[in-house]
């Protein structure tokens, strides 16, 4: 386990302050704020804290204000509803006294039902690709001087979450593509056999890679100096227990761009192929005018 998986086991344990109230913690990974993924694994934890027996299975999320890196994060739990099979949990997460972001997450007692499941597609295994890190290193020594300075800290920073492409494309000379792709991804290390932490490394990780997914039919990336991007909402559901820390592929696609937003929508496969999550996302697609 290295030290940034570490940080996030530790930011996922809360610290309860009250009843139906928790305290979490931050860190920077590179951007202008805190990490949307950060926000919904914690939430996600304080409501999980408040339920007994139930086990969620899925969380609405909407991200109202930036995070500030600097300060901890107030967690507070509305117990909207206890039912004979399902409960509610409305969570409000605070900082500066206004919430940066508010979800509902839906829990249930395990049971036995029908099923069915789309099938994953067929790609290499994680074993024959290249590490994000190993590529990011090749894209940098391609990259002129003024943008290696600018951004190598946020594309080489040690991360909690390992990444291996399908098919990489470079987003420091972004090119039209489908607004579609399938990445490998795994916790950098073993994590304990504890279903409730393999959940919330789950959410941390399904913010990843959603955004560029509606960024790449249009010739420009994140790492651009002229864009303003950010996530609206996430949508999570999850449908069967997994191990975050063996690979896990990540299937997304962008359905439509409009309005200066752009839809992403990802479905979540073990390497044996059995679906484990659904997620949908919503982002804020911008470029800034030219200055005069």
């Amino acid at each position: 386990m290295n030290r940034s998986l570490q940080d996030l086991v530790a930011l996922l344990d809360l610290e309860p302050l009250e009843v139906n109230l928790f305290r979490g913690q931050s860190r920077d990974l590179g951007g202008k704020s805190v990490f949307g993924g950060q926000v919904i694994g914690q939430a996600l934890v304080a409501a999980t804290r408040t339920v007994e027996g139930s086990v969620p299975h899925s969380a609405h999320a909407y991200f109202l204000r930036p995070g500030d890196m600097e300060l901890p994060i107030v967690y507070e739990v509305d117990r909207v509803r206890d039912g004979r099979h399902f409960s509610a949990r409305r969570v409000q997460a605070i900082q500066h006294g206004q919430p940066i972001l508010t979800m509902i997450a839906s829990f249930q007692l395990p049971e036995v039902g029908v099923e069915h499941q789309s099938a994953m597609p067929e790609v290499p295994p994680p074993e024959a690709l290249r590490d994000f890190k190993e590529l990011a290193e090749q894209w940098l020594a391609e990259a002129t001087p003024e943008v290696r300075a600018r951004v190598h800290d946020a594309m080489t920073r040690q991360t909690a979450i390992q990444f291996r492409p399908v098919a990489p494309w470079n987003p420091l000379q972004p090119a039209e593509h489908a607004p579609q792709q399938c990445i490998w991804f795994r916790a950098a290390g073993n994590l304990p056999d504890d279903q409730q932490l393999h959940r919330s490394v789950l959410a941390y990780a399904s913010d990843f890679n959603l955004l560029s997914t509606a960024l790449m039919p249009h010739r420009f990336s994140f790492l651009q100096s002229d864009t303003a991007v950010a996530s609206i909402d996430h949508a999570l559901w999850f449908h069967r227990p997994a191990r975050v820390d063996d690979w896990l592929l990540y299937v997304m696609d962008s359905p439509s761009a409009q309005g200066a937003r752009g839809l992403s929508r990802g479905a979540i496969y073990t390497r044996e192929g059995t679906l484990v999550a659904s997620v949908a996302q919503e982002n804020l697609m911008r470029r800034r005018a030219p200055s005069t």
